[in-house]
């Protein structure tokens, strides 16, 4: 960081409780240089441990990095964590919307620093600064536990457990061609306006690579001061994500004014029983969700499915049968905003082709990440081009659907017509580093 202070301290940092979270900001300073009164040293060695309460999670490749200008002095000198890998800070907070304030930049190379939070949420994508250059950056997160008010919780999948969006603390991964941060500030954000996801494996935030939902890249087209709350979770359906809780979770931190997006029908189209299908079941469930929403003082948004990567003689294949179907019709019937994202995949699907969309879904050869051990042809999941695109989509459709909420979009935005895609080769997202393990999405590709 630039500092002009004169006489400086290394303060150790105090864990925050809920209370004193809503007004007390953490500042941070990366790099080996003194932090100023009131901030936080972070260097190369700072680890994460439980009693320390924040630190770096992984360091692999991490360098202190500093400039001394010709008039300089180690107290105002502009220092850095760089890397030539990508690396993660975490720090324990209780749940709740974060504004996070970011300086990067590498006052001794040239920097390109990607970031994403949590579990892979894309919040600032490729920024470049040129050598001693700083640029501050400032996104809104939120964190989130199991715990309900009651006491009871939300039945965790196998899957759910360890990973960054269901912990008590914030993680931010540095990533890109060389990932430089020299400050973090940050500071809890009640007034925020939050966008609830709820839905299935293609919205979830996908805990490792190559899979990627829609869900997770949206957070990268919204400004500070708007969050966005992954609930969605792989093979749920609109019953289970009920019966798991996470519907109830929803409802419990809800504010009037904040939205729920709701996309399920991958799975609920497999459900069986007497009087199970998509005007019956189905779409009484969207009704209740709808309801329980709006009871909530909250807006509920609907999502169609989108398509399957489904060809036959050229021809893309709907296997979603009647379900988008029972969306349109629940949603004309409740007056809740449409984004008919089952169409526009349609369009975007078919613009790139039989081969080309290979590339927007999980398509790739043995050993292309770490733990593949054989080929991976997925036609139901995404790729984080695919994944993206379909942000693209459902950014179109809030601007086309949902007016009050299109005007709380980032600025930066051009267009997007699904019918004419950019193309894969055009598309660069460096991957996160590899989980612990390799987490297949719950559901099969029918």
């Amino acid at each position: 960081m630039f500092f002009t202070s004169v006489r400086l301290w290394i303060v150790p940092l105090v864990l925050v409780t809920s209370a004193d979270a809503t007004t007390q900001a953490l500042r941070f300073d990366f790099g080996p240089n003194s932090a100023a009164l009131g901030w936080t040293a972070v260097s190369q060695y700072t680890l994460y441990n439980s009693t320390r309460g924040y630190g770096l999670v992984s360091a692999n490749g991490v360098t202190a990095s500093t400039s001394l200008g010709t008039n300089a002095t180690s107290n105002t000198a502009h220092d850095a964590l760089a890397g030539n890998r990508p690396f993660s800070f975490a720090v324990d907070l209780p749940e709740g919307n974060y504004d996070v304030t970011l300086q990067v930049g590498d006052p001794a190379a040239p920097a390109d620093t990607t970031v994403k939070a949590e579990t892979r949420r894309l919040m600032v994508e490729s920024l470049p600064t040129a050598t001693g250059e700083v640029q501050t950056r400032t996104f809104t997160v939120n964190i989130r536990t199991p715990a309900l008010p009651d006491g009871r919780s939300v039945s965790l999948k196998p899957r759910e457990r360890g990973v960054a969006h269901w912990d008590q603390r914030l993680t931010l991964e540095f990533n890109g061609a060389h990932p430089a941060v020299a400050s973090i500030e940050i500071q809890r954000n009640d007034d925020a306006l939050t966008i609830y996801l709820a839905g299935d494996s293609t919205v979830t935030d996908q805990p490792g690579e190559p899979w990627a939902a829609w869900g997770q890249m949206l957070t990268r087209f919204f400004p500070a001061g708007v969050a966005i709350a992954n609930h969605a979770e792989s093979g749920l359906s609109l019953a289970s994500f009920r019966n798991s809780n996470r519907l109830e979770k929803i409802l419990s931190t809800l504010k009037p004014g904040d939205y729920v997006f709701i996309q399920f029908g991958h799975n609920d189209m497999k459900e069986k029983g007497e009087g199970v299908g998509p005007f019956t079941t189905y779409a009484a469930d969207l009704r209740s969700y709808v309801d329980a929403i709006r009871a909530k003082g909250g807006k509920p948004v609907l999502v169609t499915s989108m398509y399957r990567r489904r060809f036959d003689q050229g021809r893309l294949v709907d296997t979603l049968g009647d379900y988008p179907v029972a969306v349109r019709q629940v949603s004309k019937e409740k007056e809740v905003p449409l984004i008919d994202l089952h169409e526009m995949s349609r369009r975007l699907i078919t613009a790139l082709g039989p081969e080309q969309s290979k590339l927007a879904f999980v398509h790739f050869p043995a050993g292309a990440y770490p733990g593949q051990d054989k080929d991976v042809k997925d036609d139901t999941h995404f790729s984080a081009y695919g994944a993206y695109s379909l942000a693209r989509c459902i950014v179109e459709g809030i601007r086309a659907q949902v007016p009050s909420l299109a005007l709380r979009l980032a600025p930066d935005i051009p267009g997007y017509n699904p019918d004419l895609p950019s193309l894969p080769a055009s598309f660069a997202l460096p991957p996160s580093p590899p989980a612990s393990e390799v987490r297949i999405p719950d559901g099969d590709g029918r």
